[in-house]
């Protein structure tokens, strides 16, 4: 396991951080992420609201692995930018309503992405502004940042309650239920759970409560009985045969699985923690290519590529036009998952898995120009690279970064070398 570590702390400082040290706004705080798939042309300066959160829960937690000499860099200078991007959001991006919104311009105007449409178009952008600021704050002590989170959790809940919460780039057709939301609800509220107990907060028993009501919306609601994950459950009847009903998306389950064996192994239950375990091996199974290796982007539940009725929503296309490409995130998502899930249960299983997509990542996804770094993270199904939008036009930093420290932090967990 030393030797993995060392891998993933050398891929981390001369891979990954050279291209997005280069591509922090040091001026006005934030970061670039619209650039081309191979990370050669910047193409846009607007700043995605969903990936200045994201960027600030990655310099947060780098920032306090120096501190607790996990990490060997700059502390100091995460910290630092990660306060100017949380100064940076908390000028411009929060509409009256107390909603934040999707996008701004460089210098922090909001931009419409759909003129005529409003600001506030995705609450999973104000999830990642809680999440980057829960972390900023247990890493700075600020507790005005950590009020601010909370503030906007509750507006979250809020908007969840009233069944006004849009979800652009691709909003939830009548009828259905998204698993994404409970999903990032969970990992959101977990977060924040963490943060207010770190700082004594009053809420934080309230909120951790939160985080296991959504743990177990998952599990009892959108986990099927044979251990497969309903991307988008169909609540009428009359739905079931859909594309969107029968469509899986193995690399959220995957993802979504650490969440909840986090929070299990937190809360006390050891049950879910099995269950858990045996979603993240069954989504693996029926996701990954039998012929040129990697999860698919989406599956049908009867394996291989999705079927069932068309009924006219525009994901239907996504789902149809890439379901067999080879995206850079779910894979990052299994590299951590399997090695958390051995190290949970020591089956043997998730060791092999884990080698495999090892492998598969490593030979894939880096770019080789060295001087450019990252990842070309948008592959077609043979692995060759190929410029095509996912969502956001951007590239996002958030998966792989996050699943790297992940698994420095484990592999580095009761090593005599880590001072608390």
């Amino acid at each position: 396991m030393d030797r993995l570590l060392a891998f993933y702390k050398n891929h981390l400082n001369e891979v990954l951080l050279p291209f997005w040290l280069r591509a922090l706004d040091r001026e006005r705080g934030g970061v670039y992420t619209c650039f081309n798939n191979t990370g050669t042309e910047r193409v846009g300066t607007d700043k995605y609201t969903w990936s200045q959160g994201r960027f600030i829960w990655l310099l947060s937690r780098m920032a306090a692995m120096c501190q607790d000499r996990t990490l060997e860099g700059d502390g100091a200078l995460y910290l630092e930018h990660a306060a100017k991007t949380v100064e940076f959001l908390n000028r411009h991006v929060f509409l009256d309503n107390g909603n934040c919104a999707y996008v701004l311009s460089e210098d922090g105007e909001m931009i419409e992405p759909v003129p005529g449409q409003g600001f506030d178009t995705s609450f999973y952008a104000d999830c990642f502004v809680v999440l980057g600021f829960a972390e900023y704050a247990k890493a700075a002590g600020d507790r005005a940042t950590l009020e601010r989170a909370l503030k906007l959790y509750r507006r979250i809940e809020e908007r969840l309650a009233s069944g006004d919460a849009r979800s652009e780039p691709y909003p939830v057709p009548p009828g259905y239920a998204a698993h994404s939301f409970s999903m990032i609800m969970l990992n959101v509220s977990q977060e924040l759970a963490d943060a207010l107990q770190q700082m004594e907060h009053a809420e934080s028993a309230e909120i951790r409560n939160k985080s296991v009501g959504y743990m177990d919306k998952v599990m009892n609601r959108f986990v099927r009985p044979d251990g497969l994950v309903t991307e988008l459950l169909a609540e009428d009847a009359s739905l079931r045969d859909t594309l969107l009903a029968r469509h899986l998306t193995p690399g959220h389950a995957i993802e979504c699985m650490w969440f909840v064996m986090t929070e299990a192994q937190k809360t006390g239950r050891p049950d879910l923690v099995g269950k858990a375990a045996e979603v993240v091996k069954r989504s693996f199974e029926i996701g990954w290519d039998p012929e040129f290796g990697g999860l698919y982007r989406y599956v049908d539940y009867g394996g291989g590529q999705p079927q069932g009725r068309l009924i006219g929503d525009r994901f239907e296309a996504l789902i149809r036009d890439t379901w067999d490409m080879k995206i850079w995130w779910p894979h990052s998502e299994a590299l951590y998952t399997l090695l958390l899930a051995y190290r949970m249960t020591h089956e043997q299983v998730f060791w092999d898995y884990y080698e495999r997509t090892h492998d598969y990542v490593f030979r894939t996804f880096p770019n080789p120009d060295r001087s450019v770094g990252e990842w070309i993270q948008i592959r077609d199904r043979q692995g060759e690279p190929v410029q095509k939008l996912v969502a956001l036009p951007v590239k996002d930093p958030y998966h792989i970064i996050r699943n790297v420290l992940l698994a420095i932090e484990l592999l580095s967990a009761n090593r005599p070398d880590r001072t608390a």
